[in-house]
């Protein structure tokens, strides 16, 4: 091969990885991407990877047909033989023998005109080297200003980079409040007009048999008014539920209600949680009513310490 088709065939390779490769492996092959995070075991890193330790083989095969027990599916029916071979060669030449940088993303031609100076404090967040969940107290004047940039031009592409808190990896999310004829009192009956089918299981009522009277009371008002939020069944994986941010608290998580008392439990239904959809009730459930509600939720989603003893 002509040093002109070999350097014509490696142009082909890196269009191909650029294209099919990159999300996971990275533009430079160091499987430092946001996708690679979430992988469990991470991609391969080409960048540290020696040709020696990993024949082009091996390479071919696993590139065709994916390797078992990781993200790396098969390329079989995706690429044809001489695309897989042409990007197996650019992967071996460009990040495993030259250790090169192949294709940079922030350049003047694509719009970033002195990139490394201009953004520079974001880079620690970019980088994963500062968490972007530490607490703003925590971080210097010049990173604050870093965390901003970050938050403004950044995060769409490098997302949540690196965090202390993992929190919720996928969350179902509506993307409107509930419209046209749509009612959590209709029992778990939904249609696909309103978009609320995917919640509507969460609004079914409970069937519990043998309530007091007193849990009976408190079933009637929690349907009444805090199903709309916290959903019939408790979950607050309803409509409403899942679109208000922060969700309504999950009252049947063993997690959060194990350490559930009926002072704290009291306190938050009278008076409300700031910075949250909570609202305060004691201006509009009686004393009597809220010792009801109180014994519904101790009866239906999970005990509460002080509650269950008394009623």
């Amino acid at each position: 091969m002509t040093p002109e088709a070999k350097a014509a065939a490696h142009e082909r390779g890196r269009a191909i990885y650029n294209f099919r490769c990159y999300y996971c492996h990275g533009y430079s092959g160091d499987a430092r991407t946001l996708a690679a995070t979430f992988l469990d075991p991470r991609p391969r890193d080409f960048s540290t990877t020696s040709p020696a330790t990993l024949s082009r083989k091996t390479m071919l095969m696993t590139v065709t047909h994916g390797s078992d027990g990781t993200a790396m599916k098969a390329f079989e029916n995706t690429l044809t033989k001489e695309e897989i071979a042409l990007v197996v060669d650019f992967v071996r030449t460009e990040f495993m023998e030259r250790k090169a940088e192949n294709t940079r993303y922030h350049t003047p031609e694509n719009g970033w005109p002195d990139h490394e100076k201009q953004y520079a404090p974001a880079f620690p967040f970019a980088r994963g080297e500062i968490p972007i969940d530490t607490p703003w107290e925590s971080l210097t004047p010049e990173q604050q200003q870093g965390k901003r940039v970050f938050m403004q031009s950044c995060i769409s592409c490098h997302d949540r980079a690196k965090v202390l808190d993992e929190g919720v990896i996928w969350d179902p999310r509506p993307v409107s409040y509930p419209r046209n004829s749509y009612s959590h009192r209709a029992d778990g009956r939904a249609d696909a007009v309103t978009g609320a089918t995917p919640y509507a299981e969460h609004d079914v009522a409970l069937e519990i048999a043998d309530l007091t009277p007193l849990e009976k009371q408190g079933e009637a008002l929690w349907l009444d008014n805090c199903a709309f939020c916290h959903a019939a069944n408790g979950t607050g994986k309803n409509w409403i539920g899942s679109f208000l941010e922060p969700h309504p608290r999950n009252l049947t998580d063993p997690a959060f209600m194990a350490s559930m008392t009926r002072e704290r439990l009291r306190h938050a239904i009278r008076e409300g949680l700031p910075g949250t959809t909570m609202p305060a009730w004691k201006s509009v459930l009686s004393e009597a009513q809220l010792e009801a509600v109180m014994a519904y939720i101790s009866r239906a989603f999970h005990p509460v310490a002080g509650i269950a003893a008394e009623d």
